[in-house]
């Protein structure tokens, strides 16, 4: 017998004997398992847990005494989806505003979240004081739904993004002097990210100034935190990866990507995330979407909100909207440069924006972004461990989770068919597990 199959025998016979008499153990019995590691998907493999923690794969049919077995024959498991651009409160029914921020509400959308297969969202700068011990709570298990992680208050300036209506708590420093004293006391409620808004609104609004920005990143990094941008043009996400961003929270929309562009990013370790489905809601309602009628998409509603979006009155204005051949080109720019980023190597991870404006649905908007990243040229598989490790990676939490493997928490969702083959059996949701504990 070959010393690696006695050594892994000898480590399977250990774990048994260590999880044999504890009831705490569960055994899901021949699964198709996708471990968010980009691998193949396994076939006919078993998973075992105990409490809230992964403790092996298992090929063949061992089950552990006592162990509760769960047959899933025919089923395919995966980690919890990880976003990493999101805004929570807002929403309620057909309005966006900081009025609708509170506990209940936040949490409610935390429920939703996970019902939809996210395990952790981070919320991007539009939240208000209570979040950071709702953000403490939920690191602990002891609110339900997906786990938070915040960005807390985000950087912009006067007359500029993000808009009044999100809240009062926006800093917009004028002055790098300013921004490094409001990064100091930012810093003092030990915030997951630093946000800063970098957009003119298409000429609309100023722009947070260059090196306003160039001082909250540089004195973000001394105080250990990352910081993303909101990003549209081309020439201010070349400025913001030489000035140190660690992640591009939108697509870049005016421009292809250069190779200037992609060697930087690729040297410093810039994230990318696309929000295609973001710009897809843009201009998608004016027609027929194929989901409309999904139940899986009018369950992620507010109320209210698919009544107007399916609407003539709702249509027509899609339809007349002046911009909305320039959404369409910038959606494809998008796509273009998704895929040219991702070729050449450079680090994508998965977020929608949801959470800003009804139109974009909390849930669901999570597994467009997913269809519409395979349709842009990505493999099923990569996607996926975009949506997993690598935000996992992205977030500093890829030693707990974002994969299935023997010592992460047990946090994963069982569907009914395989997204390795069909990415939109992601919606195909059976169960979700979070925390070694299957979600109500």
């Amino acid at each position: 017998m070959h010393k690696w199959l006695l050594l892994s025998v000898s480590l399977s016979v250990i774990c048994y004997q260590t999880y044999a008499q504890d009831k705490k153990a569960t055994y899901f019995k021949d699964i198709t398992l996708i471990d968010g590691s980009g691998n193949a998907a396994q076939p006919h493999v078993n998973l075992l847990i105990n409490a809230d923690t992964i403790v092996s794969v298992i090929s063949g049919n061992h089950i552990p005494p006592n162990a509760k077995v769960i047959d899933m024959s025919g089923k395919t498991v995966m980690p919890l989806l990880i976003s990493g651009h999101e805004h929570l409160g807002l929403l309620k029914g057909n309005t966006s505003t900081a009025d609708n921020y509170t506990r209940e509400n936040v949490i409610r959308q935390l429920k939703r979240y996970l019902h939809y297969g996210v395990g952790t969202v981070l919320s991007l700068g539009t939240d208000q004081p209570l979040v950071f011990a709702l953000r403490d709570s939920s690191g602990k298990g002891l609110i339900p739904g997906a786990t938070i992680l915040t960005a807390g208050y985000g950087f912009g300036v006067k007359g500029g993004s993000p808009p009044p209506a999100f809240g009062q708590h926006t800093l917009r420093p004028e002055t790098p002097e300013q921004a490094i004293s409001d990064v100091d006391k930012l810093a003092i409620l030990q915030p997951d990210f630093i946000k800063i808004w970098v957009d003119d609104g298409g000429g609309s609004m100023p722009k947070v100034a260059q090196p306003v920005y160039e001082a909250i990143i540089k004195e973000a990094h001394e105080k250990g935190l990352k910081v993303a941008a909101h990003v549209y043009f081309l020439e201010d996400a070349r400025q913001l990866v030489n000035a140190g961003i660690d992640l591009l929270a939108h697509s870049i929309r005016d421009k292809e990507v250069d190779a200037a562009l992609i060697t930087a990013m690729k040297e410093k370790g810039v994230f990318y995330i696309p929000t295609l489905a973001l710009d897809e809601y843009g201009f998608i309602y004016a027609g027929q979407p194929e989901w409309i009628n999904d139940p899986f998409f009018i369950r992620s509603l507010e109320p209210g909100v698919w009544d107007m979006i399916t609407s003539d009155v709702y249509k027509k204005e899609q339809q007349e909207d002046k911009n909305r051949g320039k959404k369409m080109r910038a959606f494809m720019t998008a796509v273009v440069n998704l895929r040219k980023l991702d070729s050449a190597g450079v680090k994508i991870a998965m977020g929608t924006d949801a959470g800003a404006f009804p139109v974009r649905a909390q849930g669901f908007s999570e597994h467009l972004e997913l269809q519409l990243m395979v349709e842009a040229g990505l493999s099923p598989l990569k996607v996926i461990s975009c949506a997993t490790l690598n935000g996992a990676t992205l977030l500093g939490i890829e030693k707990h989770t974002g994969t299935l493997v023997a010592g992460k928490k047990a946090d994963f969702m069982i569907l009914d068919g395989d997204p390795s083959q069909d990415i939109n059996n992601t919606r195909h949701i059976v169960e979700v597990w979070k925390n070694g504990k299957k979600a109500e």
